[in-house]
């Protein structure tokens, strides 16, 4: 129930800019290809072809890539998940997953 002389869309705003966000970013390296990155997105996070591309390529080319903003529960969730995923198999030197960090969205 919304508080007396405030408007319901008012509250909501209000309790949304109380919980802080956070950031999971995936970090690049050279012992995964593009394709376990890609198959990996979108086993995750569900992404499509085209979103785990692009996903892919700017992780590639900057050493980063914003997955996800959401609260913290979730981005230490979506970190595991890609900290558990596993080596790449169609490389040799590859012995385990990628690395992801989660930092703060403001």
């Amino acid at each position: 129930m919304p508080l007396p002389g405030t408007l319901p869309d008012t509250e909501t705003r209000e309790r949304d800019r109380s919980v802080p966000l956070y950031r999971v970013v995936l970090l690049d390296d050279n012992d995964h290809t593009y394709d376990y990155v890609i198959e990996m997105l979108q086993k995750i996070f569900y992404f499509s072809m085209e979103q785990a591309y692009r996903h892919a390529e700017e992780v590639d080319r900057s050493g980063r890539t914003v997955l996800i903003t959401c609260e913290l529960p979730q981005a230490e969730f979506a970190r595991d998940q890609i900290q558990g995923y596993g080596p790449d198999p169609r490389l040799a030197r590859s012995r385990g997953s990628m690395a992801a960090v989660i930092e703060p969205a403001c």
